[in-house]
């Protein structure tokens, strides 16, 4: 992806074209479904926190992020039957820095209402659905948060899911607008530019996100800081 971004173009197989998007919607589902697992989470952790050790045994931690991969690896294989029956005779040049659904459409002869429809389908069950899941477990969520009597007591519950917020709020807002609601074939750069913020955007500031909450790294951050000045 770097690599056509900065040679302003690439050439690649259609196998490999197909291989490409294969595990690139893999990812998509997989992160999808593992926010998912995490907002419950954190709905166990704050709305029921007695139970939470319970609940969220290693076991089951297990069950839910092999799920969450296996889903999106057995879903999609029926995607990519139909994706390799369409024939590309109109063009050979994909106008998006990687092999995404739209573009490669774009350039097919074939009839793809079927292939459409699935990766419709799909998009319902993997991303649509999780996401609507995700609402529902912060709306108990804050709910909650807000019957806490003490401020400080609605600090930490907040702090505990603030991380996963900022995530779900990039990922999912890049997605939806991307997959969900279609945009002229004018709005093509403004598609690319939303993909360049879940692919690139979103793995980058994770780790910074994350990390930032814990104590020792933030300690050692302070004096890497201190130590320069």
């Amino acid at each position: 992806m770097l690599h056509v971004i900065i040679m302003e173009g690439a050439e690649i197989s259609t196998k490999g074209c197909f291989i490409q998007y294969y595990f690139h919607c893999i990812s998509v589902f997989a992160q999808s479904l593992v926010l998912t697992v995490m907002s419950f989470d954190r709905y166990i952790a704050i709305c029921h926190a007695l139970h939470y050790s319970s609940v969220m045994n290693h076991r089951l931690c297990r069950h839910l992020v092999f799920w969450s991969w296996a889903t999106g690896i057995l879903l999609m294989s029926s995607e990519m039957v139909s994706l390799s029956q369409l024939k590309f005779c109109s063009s050979n040049i994909i106008d998006h820095f990687f092999c995404d659904f739209a573009p490669v459409l774009k350039i097919t002869s074939s009839d793809t209402s079927l292939v459409t429809w699935e990766d419709f389908i799909l998009t319902l069950l993997l991303i649509v659905l999780p996401f609507f899941f995700v609402i529902v477990s912060y709306a108990y969520i804050f709910i909650s948060i807000l019957k806490i009597s003490t401020r400080t007591g609605r600090q930490k519950a907040f702090s505990t899911c603030s991380s996963h917020l900022v995530t779900l709020c990039t990922y999912y807002g890049t997605i939806i607008t991307i997959y969900i609601f279609p945009v002229e074939e004018s709005a093509l750069n403004e598609n690319k530019l939303k993909s360049l913020l879940y692919i690139v955007l979103t793995p980058f500031i994770n780790p910074i996100i994350y990390s930032m909450r814990n104590r020792e790294i933030r300690k050692a951050f302070m004096q890497l800081l201190c130590n320069r000045k």
